[in-house]
């Protein structure tokens, strides 16, 4: 009878830090070997099975939503990120992504904050959907400040930079790509480790 080794848990997470810090499966498997033996494979199976908390809390005090979104590639496909995040404290509130981007897109993105966070000023660029979007939920709606548009810009850059070999590491090459594939198992883990990290630099 064969027994697998349960992986500490500390060998996980640093794993998952290794791969979401930019190496590949295979990369992170090899710097891992200095301290336990584990093939890309089981790396791969680590973050299928990761369940990144909540990105929403309560007991943040919101200050406002800045509110963006940019075209990311995922496989053959072009998609549309939508990011929030907190003026203040420069957490990512909440993301989604869809195919198009329209009034709907962002009534429904819009309305699933407010449901985690309540009412508060909303900030985004000169999309004509948004103003119609807040006029329907009751949210005060302005274009972005100068340091607004740095500060949504820089994270929106972040994410970019991160997302620059998304296909190579998660290849979704059909047609026919499940969006919620591409949210579960990258995007979310990508917001979980962001606000992680601003915490620990606080």
């Amino acid at each position: 009878m064969i027994t697998r080794n349960k992986t500490p848990s500390e060998y996980v997470c640093y794993g998952l830090y290794l791969y979401f810090s930019g190496l590949s499966l295979r990369r992170t498997s090899a710097r891992l070997s200095c301290f336990i033996k584990r093939n890309h494979v089981t790396v791969w199976n680590w973050i299928q099975k990761y369940h990144p908390q909540k990105i929403s809390s309560r007991r943040n005090k919101i200050s406002k939503f800045i509110i963006y979104k940019t075209l990311i590639k995922v496989g053959s496909e072009y998609i549309w990120l939508w990011v929030a995040i907190d003026a203040k404290s420069k957490e990512i509130l909440a993301l989604t992504i869809s195919k198009e981007r329209n009034m709907f897109v962002a009534e429904r993105f819009l309305s699933d904050i407010v449901r985690d966070y309540g009412k508060h000023h909303v900030s985004t660029d000169g999309g004509t959907w948004y103003p119609m979007a807040c006029r329907f939920l009751g949210l005060e709606h302005h274009i972005h400040s100068p340091m607004e548009k740095s500060l949504i810009e820089r994270t929106m850059q972040y994410i970019k930079d991160r997302t620059e070999c998304f296909d190579d590491y998660f290849p979704r090459r059909l047609k026919n790509c499940k969006l919620k594939h591409v949210r579960n198992e990258w995007l979310n883990l990508f917001v979980d480790y962001h606000n992680s990290e601003l915490k620990t630099l606080k």
